[in-house]
């Protein structure tokens, strides 16, 4: 587990996290060894000169006082480290999660990552700070003491040794089967957690269909698989907890019966059978406790297992050699992209000269946002090249391409900020005037005039607290102000009502000004404007031309076109 927890870590953690375990150890071998004093003492003190046992007792109080500051130092600087590797770790696994293709967040990650960053780092690094030192004690502590009791007697030593291979083989066993019900309780909790949340998202619904006294059955089912898991996890863990008591308990009262039967027999004195019952008794705490360690430990190494598995997750690569892009046309050079079996986009060859727009129409599925994803470098295509300025967006720093592209998503997300975070995001260096201008272009200035905290309105987690309208012309204003050469727009005006739709499409006119632009149009009176307009289908383009030539076509698009004037049949 600890070379798992370094790997997490990173190397430049290694030495404060080795320096703590080494400090660990030390303070338990120390404790375990100081107990060996007892025997000298002991015998002083039952012997015929009781003030002999003087200078025993001092060197066992001062055996105690090292061991009190060794015990003191470890444990702040687990708590200091802890803290310390919390912090990096948290750090670290940020910046390898901005690092990660777009395409690793699909099939539930998102849901994974979010409980891994809680709960997920604070267990596995609570490692350092609350269990790696009552582990440590657990093993070198009683070792010590074992070595203490050979040196005392050998026949008692041997006695308590015939422990350890049993203490070894309850523990391994134990830990086998105890490891795979804990595999299977975490599945069930991490069902019943997305059971919880589908049953919260689908509270619209249930209500709208009268059904709110009604138990979410699919919720219901995973919760009883969770309390199934759970009491055979607490099944297959009793054997352990019941085997390592007794075998612990077996050898002290071997231990017990031999020493008695020697003392008895006058092979050793009472002072010496008192010693090695004082140590017996002080080896079976730790190995006791080892019971309990031994699930914490377990939970944390399934913490740590997962975080080293999205920390290995490989990102995509930075050139050696970064190139910088001549211009800001767009090319797509013989594309192909895949999502697993599934082919997105098929061997698609495209051009968008610079300061031109691109309007790119089809049918859901055929693959419009994957291609503003590729340009953006959300992915790395499977075959050909997707260029930005001449240069493979793959040979381009990240820095340099996300600082040339300013992409508007349909869906916006904002965080938890005010109005004026959220939209300094495009370019926190800014200054004031900058801002209020790119809210005013995005029309923005009218949202804030209305609103009672203006400017430091808080929007709410994902921008709950504001409309779609509003949250996306606070995407816009977050666009204008970014000021980049190329814009990424998938269409951000589908689901606007009207004043707002009118008020998006005014800032989005100015944001496209002088750009060259991709834009992903699901309300074909969007690219009236464009210089050129490709219908995908399939991942491939049926048709292509300008919005007059493709009307004069009569094929896919016009069908698409004539659609879209086409009003809705009355219900």
């Amino acid at each position: 587990m600890i070379r798992t927890l370094l790997r997490v870590l990173g190397h430049e953690y290694a030495r404060p996290v080795r320096r703590t375990v080494a400090l660990m150890a030390a303070a338990a071998l120390v404790e375990g060894l100081s107990y060996g004093l007892l025997v000298p003492l002991l015998r002083a003190l039952f012997g015929g000169t009781p003030e002999d046992a003087w200078p025993w007792l001092a060197a066992f109080g001062a055996s105690v006082g090292v061991y009190a500051v060794l015990r003191h130092v470890s444990d702040l600087s687990g708590f200091l480290v802890g803290s310390t590797l919390l912090r990096g770790t948290y750090h670290r696994l940020g910046d390898h999660l901005a690092r990660l293709p777009l395409g690793w967040y699909e099939g539930g990650r998102v849901g994974e990552v979010s409980v891994l960053a809680g709960r997920g780092v604070l267990r596995a690094m609570g490692v350092i700070a609350h269990l790696l030192a009552p582990f440590v004690a657990a093993s070198v502590t009683p070792a010590a003491i074992l070595v203490v009791l050979l040196v005392a007697d050998w026949r008692l030593g041997l006695a308590a040794a015939a422990a350890v291979p049993l203490v070894a083989v309850v523990r391994l066993r134990t830990g086998r089967s105890a490891a795979a019900s804990d595999a299977e309780r975490h599945e069930r909790d991490h069902e019943a957690a997305g059971r919880v949340v589908e049953f919260l998202q689908a509270q619209p619904v249930l209500r709208a269909g009268g059904r709110t006294a009604e138990r979410f059955g699919l919720l219901d089912d995973a919760l009883r698989e969770v309390r199934r898991a759970s009491r055979r996890s607490a099944l297959s863990a009793l054997p352990g907890v019941v085997g390592l008591a007794l075998v612990v308990q077996a050898t002290f009262t071997a231990v017990l019966a031999l020493g008695a039967h020697l003392a008895l027999g006058g092979d050793i004195g009472a002072a010496e059978l008192l010693a090695v019952l004082v140590l017996a008794a002080r080896c079976a705490d730790p190995l006791l406790s080892l019971s309990e360690l031994g699930g914490r430990l377990r939970e944390a190494r399934h913490e740590l297992g997962l975080l080293d598995a999205v920390l290995r997750a490989e990102p995509l690569p930075e050139p050696a050699v970064p190139v910088r892009p001549d211009g800001h046309g767009l090319e797509f050079a013989n594309v192909t992209f895949r999502r697993g079996d599934r082919t997105v986009i098929d061997d698609l060859s495209l051009s968008v000269p610079q300061g031109r727009r691109l309007a790119v129409v089809g049918p859901s599925g055929s693959g419009k946002s994957t291609l503003l994803q590729l340009i953006a470098r959300f992915h790395d295509v499977d075959a050909g090249a997707v260029r930005v300025g001449g240069a493979d967006v793959r040979a381009i720093a990240s820095e340099t391409l996300t600082a040339r592209c300013a992409v508007v998503f349909q869906d916006v997300y904002l965080f938890d900020g005010t109005i004026e975070e959220n939209v300094r995001l495009g370019r926190p260096g800014a200054d004031t005037s900058e801002v209020r201008a790119a809210a005013t272009a995005a029309r923005l200035d009218e949202v804030i005039a209305r609103l009672p905290a203006g400017w430091s309105t808080p929007v709410g987690e994902g921008g709950a607290l504001l409309s779609g309208g509003e949250r996306q012309r606070v995407s816009i204003a977050r666009a204008l102000l970014k000021d980049a050469p190329v814009v990424l727009l998938d269409e951000v005006t589908s689901a606007l009502d009207p004043v707002n739709e009118a008020a998006v499409h005014e800032g989005v006119e100015r944001l496209m000004a002088g750009r060259t632009v991709v834009t992903v149009a699901h309300r074909m009176r969007t690219v009236r404007r464009a210089d050129h307009v490709v219908f995908l289908d399939g991942g491939r383009i049926a048709e292509q031309g300008t919005h007059e030539e493709l009307l004069r076509l009569g094929g896919r698009y016009a069908a698409f076109w004539d659609a879209s004037l086409t009003p809705a049949t009355p219900v």
